[in-house]
């Protein structure tokens, strides 16, 4: 197959020289684990100081994986991809709220993100995190099937009445929405509440889409239960694939909890895991994927599988998608060839977004292959316009 994800001049043309220079610095910085933790420390420090620092990580860190503040600091990053044909998606970005008025203010941000989706063909789909409108210890005591109490139950209740409420929003202006997956020790709430949303709006096309974390060793085992049950009960199956965003994390509650780790015993399984998942999705022409993968081989994989089973290359049911500041070799490659790419573009407050950054900066310290690419990519882009 051709190697499409090699052309470094289609992958940084937005880019400016002083841009390129940044993210190449930025992920060089990145790839030492000591200098993150010392960086992420120093920073957390300095904002619970209030101490004047949001400049200067607005100039660095958040302008590269960030659209901006708010949704219309976005629109120039928007408008800019679209002329490449990249799509965007607006990711409230604000992690590691507990209050009621901060998941009703998700809400809200969910609400306007589905309207302006509405209006902009660059814009396809919204979403939202799970933890975004509730606690994620309520989570995990619904999962748990932990006794609530009246105050549980009560904050439960608001909790699925905000679902019900954007999935219907979603619904009455035809706007696909995207739901995240998060710690496995509260992801069947999260998953039954999402399932109980597709049986609702899901009656003629995929309006909510859940998302499976294939680093998990039983997510085919569910993926082929949901799709028994969406035939049983009619409605359309919507998911969104990626690998996962918290291995460290589970692995260490696992061990320290005793119980088998719900992660792969390696990365080949994952990938394995992954690729089934795409093969399974497509061979039934009623589902619909979001291939959310900053895999160059998973990608490569589903347009073979794209090919052989003679699925148009902007056919609605798949859809390519990574993350804003990372592999622009994959996003706008496959954009060029008339994929459909979409963008995920985190916005939020400064300090409200620096838990998503530091979460970046880890996964890509832990993933020294994915930093490493991302270097030799810049460095080749940055030799070739010297060339030139």
């Amino acid at each position: 197959m051709e190697q499409i994800f090699n052309n470094t001049k289609t992958a940084f043309a937005l880019k400016s020289d002083a841009e390129l220079d940044r993210a190449y610095f930025l992920f060089k910085m990145i790839k030492s684990e000591p200098l993150v933790r010392i960086g992420t420390a120093i920073t957390n420090f300095a904002l619970k100081a209030h101490m004047p620092v949001e400049q200067l990580i607005r100039a660095s860190v958040f302008d590269h994986f960030c659209g901006g503040v708010n949704e219309e600091d976005c629109l120039p990053s928007i408008a800019k991809m679209y002329t490449k044909k990249v799509h965007a998606i607006l990711d409230y970005s604000v992690e590691g709220k507990e209050e009621e008025e901060q998941f009703s203010l998700a809400l809200k941000k969910t609400i306007q993100n589905i309207n302006f989706a509405k209006e902009k063909q660059s814009i396809p789909f919204a979403v939202f995190k799970p933890t975004g409108f509730g606690k994620l210890s309520l989570y995990q005591k619904v999962t748990e099937g932990i006794t609530l109490t009246n105050q549980d139950k009560s904050d439960w209740n608001n909790v699925v009445e905000r679902y019900n409420t954007v999935c219907k929003a979603a619904y009455d202006n035809d706007v696909p929405l995207l739901i995240d997956a998060e710690e496995s020790w509260m992801q069947d709430a999260a998953d039954d509440l999402i399932e109980s949303m597709m049986e609702k709006y899901n009656k003629k096309k995929a309006i909510v889409w859940g998302t499976l974390q294939m680093y998990r060793w039983d997510r085919m085992d569910y993926l082929r239960a949901l799709h028994q049950r969406s035939i049983d009960n009619g409605f359309i199956v919507g998911l969104k694939l990626v690998r996962g965003a918290y291995l460290e994390k589970e692995r260490e509650r696992a061990e320290k909890k005793g119980y088998p780790s719900p992660i792969c015993k390696d990365k080949q399984a994952t990938d394995a895991n992954f690729d089934e998942a795409v093969s399974y999705m497509m061979n039934d022409n009623k589902m619909v994927l979001f291939i959310g993968s900053h895999n160059e081989q998973s990608n490569y994989k589903a347009i073979q599988l794209m090919k052989e089973m003679s699925i148009a290359k902007n056919d609605q049911r798949v859809w390519f998608g990574q993350l804003y500041g990372m592999s622009d070799h994959i996003s706008f490659n496959l954009a060029v060839e008339n994929y459909n790419v979409a963008k995920y573009l985190p916005y939020g407050a400064v300090r409200d977004v620096m838990p998503y950054l530091i979460r970046r900066a880890e996964e890509n310290t832990s993933v020294a292959g994915q930093t490493n690419r991302e270097l030799e990519l810049l460095k080749t882009e940055r030799n070739r316009r010297k060339k030139n």
